[in-house]
């Protein structure tokens, strides 16, 4: 049978985030791909210039349409640009996706620092969604935010950040270090039984990084989609942007931080 992952994101009008990365990550990683778009960005490698918000009885619209037809083995959330699509998707999922895996991926601010959701939307996501979802994955600025401390300076303060997420509410907690530093980017997924799980690969240097938290994310959805365990499915996420991210120079795209190469196994 085929597995069907579903994105429920943001659109990159430029390709190499959001929407287009999460689909291309499914491709690339043999998942058959379905999408609700929660907002259009005009947004290309330099920046992002405008923000639309889908309606939030649209975005439900989109998610009861897919359900309707489609055998979903697992749900990435991405951008949701405000509390009433944030609620929106929450009740939708509640009402479809029970039993689920879900993946959210609390994408709050821009790699190029434009910030793409409100204060009151970050409380929101807290509150409807978090405890809800089997993972969230915050980057290291993200994980400060939803926790309104400041951002983790080494792998001791990251693990004590997921540890206080868990504390909130959250199921499992992977928070990222590619914002970090050091000759390895580490990650680090935290359960409620209290496992923890260290995942390295080495620090890349490259400016084309742009979509790698979604891709990230995507990645794990796309191993539950297809039965993985949670670790499984993040250490195969884990290997994927790597390479994606090893091989991004080799497509430069656009004048400033371009995507990574989603396709770095099938472009030979």
């Amino acid at each position: 049978m085929t597995a069907i992952a579903l994105t429920i994101a943001g659109s990159d009008s430029s390709g190499g985030a959001g929407i287009q990365a999460d689909l291309k990550t499914f491709a690339a990683l043999r998942v058959y791909g379905a999408s609700v778009v929660t907002a259009l960005t005009a947004q290309n490698t330099q920046g992002v210039q405008g923000v639309h918000e889908v309606p939030a009885d649209f975005v439900t619209a989109q998610i009861d349409s897919v359900f309707a037809d489609l055998k979903v083995g697992a749900v990435k959330i991405g951008m949701l640009p405000n509390p009433a699509v944030i609620r929106a998707v929450a009740e939708s999922l509640r009402a479809h996706a029970g039993g689920l895996p879900v993946v959210l991926d609390p994408v709050m601010v821009a790699a190029s620092g434009d910030r793409l959701i409100s204060q009151e939307a970050v409380e929101t996501l807290r509150a409807e969604l978090m405890p809800f979802v089997t993972v969230v994955t915050p980057n290291l600025p993200e994980a400060a935010t939803l926790l309104d401390e400041q951002e983790a300076g080494h792998e001791n303060e990251a693990v004590g950040q997921a540890r206080r997420l868990l504390e909130r509410g959250a199921r499992a907690v992977l928070i990222k270090g590619g914002h970090g530093e050091g000759r390895e980017s580490v990650d680090h997924l935290l359960g409620r039984d209290g496992t923890l799980r260290r995942f390295a690969a080495p620090r890349i240097e490259t400016r084309n990084s742009h979509g790698t938290g979604c891709t990230l994310s995507a990645g794990v959805a796309a191993g539950l989609a297809k039965g993985l365990g949670l670790a499984e499915a993040v250490a195969g996420a884990k290997t994927y942007v790597t390479e994606a991210i090893r091989a991004a120079d080799s497509v430069p795209v656009g004048h400033g931080h371009g995507p990574l190469h989603h396709f770095f196994a099938l472009w030979k």
